[in-house]
């Protein structure tokens, strides 16, 4: 499926382990830009609104790399921007439970890979930049995406391919440490 920014609707068909790809306007955001979000206000207008976990390296006027940071380090940070109506996050690694709940019927999580970074700058034109005193990696970059690859990661049902995966993981780690149906001794 192709999305476009602003989002709307559209993503309430989405379920956790579709492939999509995205393009429109992105909004870059890591720590300080979400800390200073949440003290001044979010610098712009974040209706049906995408942030990408990320700190692109520019040079020239051009991205040269962009992969996803680690999302987590957001999670207590998230659900104010959800509050304001931003529709997805973009970004590695999956987000906690409270996060998950405040994207419940009105967000999404898309995942890009990390290590990744060369492919998702050859997606992006750089529009501009806000907040640029808190420097490459954490001012908001404003870009456009050409069709970026992503799979949703959780869905507005609460659907959560990262859970998923520890629930597994944890399972497997089990069966190892039990010899469980393994033909070692």
């Amino acid at each position: 499926m192709e999305l476009h920014t602003p989002l709307g609707r559209e993503i309430l068909d989405l379920r956790a382990g579709d492939l999509i790809t995205l393009s429109g306007t992105v909004y870059t955001a890591r720590d300080e830009a979400h800390i200073r979000m949440c003290a001044i206000g979010i610098p712009f207008n974040s209706e049906g609104a995408v942030v990408y976990h990320c700190g692109p390296v520019v040079k020239d006027e051009r991205i040269i790399a962009a992969g996803p940071t680690t999302s987590a380090r957001m999670n207590p940070l998230t659900p104010f921007l959800i509050e304001k109506g931003v529709r997805a996050i973009i970004g590695k690694g999956g987000m906690d439970g409270s996060v998950v709940e405040s994207l419940r019927g009105r967000a999404i999580y898309l995942a890009f890979s990390g290590g990744c970074a060369v492919l998702a700058a050859s997606r992006m034109a750089l529009k501009g930049i806000l907040w640029e005193d808190l420097g490459m990696a954490e001012a908001v970059w404003v870009i456009e995406l050409d069709r970026l690859p992503l799979v949703v990661g959780i869905d507005v049902h609460g659907n959560d391919l990262f859970a998923q995966v520890r629930e597994m993981a944890e399972k497997n780690y089990h069966k190892i440490q039990s010899h469980e149906g393994l033909p070692c001794p």
